[in-house]
């Protein structure tokens, strides 16, 4: 009878192990990395309670919506928002400002985080490397109230320090804040000073995986420090810079609402106005909501177009792309 018990426990386990077996591959997976799955947990809640969740609001550019109607009883109108948003003369204003904006930070602020990091690669002694880190990153943790706030005290016409020291040397104020065509780099500036820091940490981390066999073999070729980095960094790290360019090509109609209308002013509004100004102040301020819905449905539709357009020219040019 022990020999019987013992056959059936046998025969038991095989058949879960042979259950195991053809289970699917998402639950394999799942069952052998179940606590790194654990660990993400968290982040799959925030993302299904704050960003899917709230999706279904969007019904709401297609009705003529009234809050005390509810979403189930207003009215439907199609894309008659739409067609109000696309024929209004400020449409081409909006979206030649958030492309101008956005096109100047893809264009001198995303390759800064890439040289910096290399610069800081180079730094052999680790004490002075973690300090100038430190001292990079710490411009992120500012909010952009701050930031702009010593943007004031530095340029203002009146007050700004800059401006004093000009009229100390006998030159007259000069309106840095009114100046329209200083508005859009003014922006970049500031978000270059910012950022730059804190955007290389990713790329840091990319390059202390590179194989250092790889450096020792061109050093034998006679490469110096420039062209090890150009030849064996920035090849090593070319996928992790393709998948960063991509995500950030996906946030190209999306402007930091924040530093734009703390920035704006009367004499810089035709530069100003962007999308997320525009959504607040149609939106927010006019109650004016299934339009500013539409508005932001429009964006992020624009923006999903843009990710999966660059991602599948990253796969034709033998590039990996983000999915």
């Amino acid at each position: 009878m022990k020999a019987d018990g013992l056959r059936r426990q046998a025969m038991k386990s095989n058949a879960a192990a042979v259950n195991k077996y053809n289970a699917p591959p998402l639950w394999r997976e799942v069952r052998r990395d179940k606590y790194l799955y654990v660990l993400a947990l968290p982040g799959l809640l925030f993302f299904l309670i704050f960003k899917y969740v709230p999706m279904w609001g969007v019904i709401i550019s297609f009705q003529d919506y009234s809050p005390y109607l509810g979403l189930l009883n207003s009215d439907w109108v199609g894309f008659e928002h739409f067609e109000r948003f696309f024929s209004s003369p400020d449409f081409f204003k909006l979206f030649r400002n958030t492309m101008a904006i956005n096109v100047l930070n893809l264009i001198f602020f995303f390759p800064l985080p890439i040289v910096l990091s290399l610069m800081l690669n180079e730094l052999k002694q680790a004490v002075l490397k973690k300090f100038v880190q430190s001292i990079l990153y710490l411009p992120h943790f500012l909010s952009w109230v701050i930031i702009v706030g010593i943007t004031f005290l530095l340029l203002s016409q009146s007050q700004g320090l800059i401006n004093k020291m000009l009229v100390g040397m006998g030159f007259q104020e000069f309106g840095f804040l009114t100046k329209p065509g200083l508005f859009w780099p003014m922006l970049t500036l500031q978000s270059i000073w910012k950022e730059v820091g804190w955007g290389t940490i990713i790329f840091l981390a990319a390059i202390a995986g590179v194989d250092p066999q790889l450096y020792d073999a061109v050093k034998i070729d006679g490469a110096g420090r420039f062209r090890q980095a150009w030849h064996v960094t920035l090849p090593a790290i070319r996928n992790v810079i393709i998948i960063l360019l991509i995500l950030r090509i996906g946030h190209i109609m999306d402007v930091g609402f924040e530093q734009v209308f703390l920035m704006a002013n009367g004499a810089v509004s035709e530069v100003a106005d962007v999308f997320d100004t525009y959504v607040y102040r149609v939106g927010i301020q006019q109650g004016q909501f299934s339009f500013s819905t539409a508005v932001g449905l429009f964006k992020s539709v624009v923006a999903l177009a843009l990710v999966v357009g660059a991602n599948r020219l990253a796969k034709k040019l033998g590039q990996e792309g983000v999915y």
